[in-house]
C-alpha cells in the first residue's frame, strides 16, 4: 500500500482546518497557502469529503469549510479509505477483487491477510485529533 499525494494532502488539509477552524469556516485559499498545496488540487479532493459528510462548505463572505464533528471523531483510515480506495497490500484483498483461483493453496495469503488487518486496525486507530499534537 501506497498512499498517494491525494489522501496526504486530505489529511493534512483535515488537521487544518480542525487547528483553524474552531471559530468557524475556514477559507480554501488560507489553508492552500499554509499547507502549500494548489487550490486546485484540493477542490479535486474536496467533494468526496463533503459527500462523505466529513465537512461541509459554505458560500458567501464568511464562507469556506468546517468539520462536521470533532477532530478526535475523524478516523485516519476512514479519510485514507475515501481518497485513496482500498487500502490493501495486495490486489486480491481488495474489495470487488475477482476470486483467486489459488486462495486454497497460496502460502503468503495468511501473511498479506495479517498485514491488512495491522494495516486497517492501526489506521482505524489514529484520529485527527491524534494528529493535531
Amino acid at each position: 500500500m501506497m498512499v498517494s499525494t491525494r489522501g496526504k494532502y486530505a489529511l493534512q488539509f483535515m488537521i487544518d482546518l480542525a487547528e483553524n477552524g474552531k471559530d468557524g469556516c475556514v477559507p480554501l485559499k488560507e489553508i492552500a497557502e499554509r499547507q502549500q498545496i494548489s487550490v486546485k488540487y484540493l477542490e479535486r479532493i474536496l467533494p468526496v469529503l463533503v459527500k462523505s459528510d466529513l465537512i461541509r462548505g459554505i458560500q458567501g463572505k464568511e464562507g469556506g469549510y468546517r468539520l462536521t464533528r470533532e477532530p478526535a471523531a475523524y478516523r485516519v483510515g476512514e479519510i485514507l479509505r475515501l481518497t485513496e480506495g482500498d487500502l490493501a497490500p495486495v490486489s486480491c484483498l481488495e474489495q470487488g477483487a475477482p476470486p483467486c483461483a489459488k486462495t486454497a493453496e497460496c502460502r503468503t495469503r495468511p501473511l498479506w491477510n495479517g498485514l491488512n488487518a495491522v494495516i486497517n486496525e492501526y489506521l482505524d486507530k489514529v484520529t485527527i485529533a491524534d494528529l493535531m499534537q
